[in-house]
């Protein structure tokens, strides 16, 4: 009876889907976030009779042959990269890029991470960090006398010290592009790291390589369509019952098959 075991395949499928779908709008409200998609690819056939061998009886050729489906599997979750709206917050601090880009931080271990969440915060020693407190590279100070602090589009950085005065440079963001940004691998915390399918990390100035620019008092909402994914965590939900309803279906028909005297 492969209906069971097909059936059992099928549940297991639209559970990772409904937990993709779970994880999507638990960070609906997550700066920067792109939604996950769970995606899905048939498992091997069985074959009864391949297409295109001879009939032994007369001699001809089967034009379709017999394949019996053995279920399906997960193949990949991968990443909708999309821009999320732009929210004003008026922090100085605050900055969201209008584009592919990626700033990139500095792990504990000393290894570059790369995130979109432009939440950006000032250390005890002036020093710009992420909310987690890793911090921006390259690294800049902001000194302890600055009242104000400006970013421009192209990424670079200055302090004002007095009202009306000079502005003073403390330094450039950079942004990050890959090749293949699908291929980033998921730390948490809005942090990715490159792997060998996403390729290095290209560096460039902000406005350059059509990375982007950036926008100062501003972060970058999460793309998670909400009414999208309800609709897909019903269709997975009616998914699930289906299959379901197969196990039940195939467990009536062995119980006829061990009544039959």
């Amino acid at each position: 009876m492969r209906a069971l075991a097909i059936a059992a395949t099928g549940m297991s499928a639209q559970q990772t889907r409904v937990e993709v779908i779970s994880n999507n709008l638990s960070n609906m409200s997550t700066t920067g976030y792109n939604a996950r998609r769970a995606e899905f690819a048939d498992l091997h056939y069985q074959q009864l009779a391949r297409a295109g061998a001879i009939n032994a009886a007369d001699g001809t050729v089967l034009p379709t042959g017999i394949q019996l489906g053995l279920g399906v599997r997960p193949a990949a979750v991968s990443v909708q990269l999309s821009q999320g709206a732009l929210s004003a917050t008026g922090g100085d601090l605050d900055v969201a890029i209008e584009g592919r880009g990626f700033l990139e931080v500095t792990l504990p271990s000393g290894q570059p991470a790369y995130t979109r969440d432009g939440a950006l915060k000032r250390g005890p020693d002036g020093l710009i960090l992420t909310s987690d407190g890793y911090p921006v590279a390259p690294e800049i100070v902001i000194p302890d006398d600055a009242r104000a602090v400006s970013i421009n589009a192209d990424g670079e950085v200055f302090a004002y010290f007095e009202e009306g005065g000079p502005a003073q440079p403390l330094g450039e963001f950079v942004l990050a592009g890959f090749t293949n940004p699908k291929g980033l691998e998921a730390l948490g915390s809005n942090l990715f790291a490159e792997t060998e399918a996403s390729g290095p990390a290209l560096l460039s100035a902000p406005g350059e390589d059509g990375l982007g620019t950036l926008r100062q008092g501003y972060l970058e909402d999460s793309s998670v369509d909400a009414v999208r994914e309800v609709t897909d965590l019903i269709e997975a939900q009616r998914g699930y019952e289906l299959n379901a309803k197969v196990i039940s279906a195939a467990d009536q028909m062995l119980g006829a098959t061990t009544q039959v005297r």
